[in-house]
């Protein structure tokens, strides 16, 4: 690959925000949670099983190519 190639491919991934928002909202959601869970005790269980649910549900559709 020539070095122009490479720089043009370089300020494209730069360039290309696709994904940003989901990133930014994701983030968002753990740090409301996260204070959630340390002002309300008892809610820590609760978050800890959704995570939980999730985490088995991305493995079983990462283990099954989905």
């Amino acid at each position: 690959m020539t070095k122009i190639n490479h720089l043009i491919l370089t300020a494209q991934v730069w360039k290309d925000t696709r994904g940003q928002d989901m990133i930014e909202y994701a983030l968002v959601a753990a740090f409301i949670v996260t204070i959630a869970g340390a002002m309300v005790p008892g809610i820590a269980t609760s978050i800890s099983g959704v995570f939980s649910i999730v985490t088995s549900v991305m493995t079983t559709a990462q283990s099954t190519g989905n």
